[in-house]
């Protein structure tokens, strides 16, 4: 079992091999926030040959002080601007966020397991040996 991700003060690992399958359930579904700093939003913005400007009136949104990734709807469950469902993945996978590519390990989730496990089919919760 070397893919398990364990993380110090999580109660679960994590099987980053169960991403293949979900159909982007942490990309999909109710919608959300994606932040997004100016580090990150530059990483994007190179990654997609756009200037920043451009790449930030494209995709993004101003939630207070911050910017999120915009969100489009299809059959009803909100989606993050990048997800690619075709291929199951992220068209900015290279230069995602920070926020994405903690997922599942965020400290909502530390007291919430049973949401999580039902969000995300790669959560392994219980005794375990990893």
């Amino acid at each position: 079992m070397q893919n398990i991700v364990q993380k110090d003060g999580f109660s679960f690992a994590f099987n980053p091999l169960a991403c293949s399958s979900c159909q982007g359930r942490c990309c999909t579904g109710e919608s959300g926030y994606i932040y997004v700093n100016k580090s990150e939003i530059e990483k994007i913005a190179e990654l997609l040959h756009m200037q920043v400007n451009e790449f930030t009136k494209q995709y993004l949104f101003k939630k207070g002080y911050k910017y999120s990734i915009k969100e489009i709807i299809f059959n009803d469950s909100h989606e993050c601007i990048f997800y690619n469902r075709d291929s199951n993945g992220c068209k900015i996978y290279d230069a995602r966020p920070l926020q994405c590519k903690t997922f599942p390990f965020w400290d909502y989730y530390k007291t919430r397991v049973d949401e999580l496990s039902l969000e995300c089919p790669g959560v392994i919760t219980g005794k375990r040996d990893v």
